[in-house]
């Protein structure tokens, strides 16, 4: 049996990679409640793109009740970070299913080492990484104002996961920062604020779809 790499690249979908795809990504980072997901969804229907949310995929995992979702169900739980090779699956049967080539990958990479793990097995670099930078306290009021059902929006459990994020995720941001990747813009703002901005990275970019 080989590496987790070596089984990855054999199981791509109709033997093909995402390098030979050649499928464009940009990462979207931020904490808990910092908007990512609403900043996905303009940045969708403008340009194009295919959301691909780690977290989401994540939760359809622990719904499908694999060995595998019991797993991560009890790492979010604890606050814990899902090992590498279990979202990068995840992400990368999504990308090669979705007949699209832009994708935004929101909230991977969590660490360093998703960070390394996902280039090395991909074959893939981000065209940039979009930060949403926003207060805690901010983003505190609005996870807790949300309501949506989730097991993981209580003050102790997002309090954990603002925990998990500076130390894990300031480290992947600092990375692309030094290759002059990350793309940082003020969260805290009224969410047509926060788009206007986020859509001025994207124009220097990629096309609007709806002009």
């Amino acid at each position: 049996m080989g590496s987790f790499v070596d089984q990855v690249k054999k199981s791509d979908l109709n033997g093909t990679s995402l390098a030979e795809k050649n499928v464009t990504v940009v990462f979207v980072l931020g904490g808990p409640g910092s908007g990512k997901g609403t900043q996905c969804a303009k940045i969708v229907e403008t340009f194009g793109f295919t959301h691909l949310s780690a977290g989401d995929l994540l939760r359809a995992e622990i719904t499908s009740g694999s060995e595998n979702g019991t797993m991560i169900q009890n790492m979010i739980k604890d606050g814990k970070i899902v090992p590498s090779e279990v979202t990068i699956k995840l992400l990368e049967q999504a990308m090669l299913k979705n007949a699209n080539d832009k994708f935004l990958i929101d909230g991977f990479p969590r660490n360093e080492e998703n960070r390394a793990a996902f280039e090395l097995v991909t074959g893939i670099s981000p065209a940039f990484v979009l930060c949403l930078d926003c207060p805690e306290e901010d983003m505190e009021k609005r996870l807790l104002g949300r309501n949506q059902g989730r097991e993981d929006d209580n003050i102790v459990t997002i309090r954990k996961r603002f925990k998990v994020f500076l130390e894990s995720s300031l480290p992947v941001i600092e990375y692309y920062d030094s290759i002059g990747k990350v793309r940082k813009i003020n969260a805290a703002k009224q969410v047509d604020e926060v788009f206007a901005d986020v859509e001025s990275v994207f124009t220097k970019l990629f096309k609007k779809i709806n002009v």
